[in-house]
């Protein structure tokens, strides 16, 4: 028998996973929110050690292992994930960006998906990814 002592505290109603940095400084947003049952992470560059590598694949890859990282962080992973918006700097790489995207998330259970042009993203990245998961009990 447990007493209400002994019972975990209850998970708060709004929670905030990280705070990202580039080049030593602090970004003025959290890596994800989690409200209620739901993670809602902040767009993802395919940034590595602050830089963006070269070409389309390359930084969908790092983006979605920003990603990865950051669900990680909530206890979460690429499974949970329901909806992503990808934004791309040229609509002509989405051919080669789903070729990675792909990768990620099982076949038959992929998440839902907007996916548009962009100009003018963050750092001159080619592609940025904005995700939702599940975060509840299973």
């Amino acid at each position: 028998m447990t007493s209400a002592a002994d019972a975990a505290p209850p998970r708060p109603a709004i929670e905030h996973y990280g705070r990202p940095m580039l080049n030593g400084q602090p970004l003025p947003f959290s890596d994800a929110v989690r409200v209620g049952d739901t993670l809602y992470l902040s767009g993802q560059l395919g940034l590595v050690e602050g830089k963006l590598p070269e070409g389309i694949e390359a930084q969908t890859k790092a983006a979605l292992d920003n990603i990865g990282a950051i669900l990680k962080r909530a206890g979460l992973g690429y499974t949970d994930v329901f909806h992503c918006t990808a934004m791309l700097s040229d609509m002509k790489l989405w051919p080669d960006f789903n070729k990675v995207y792909v990768t990620y998330f099982p076949e038959r259970k992929r998440p839902a998906r907007s996916a548009f042009g962009a100009s003018g993203l963050a750092l001159g990245a080619l592609v940025e990814l904005e995700c939702q998961a599940y975060a509840g009990k299973r």
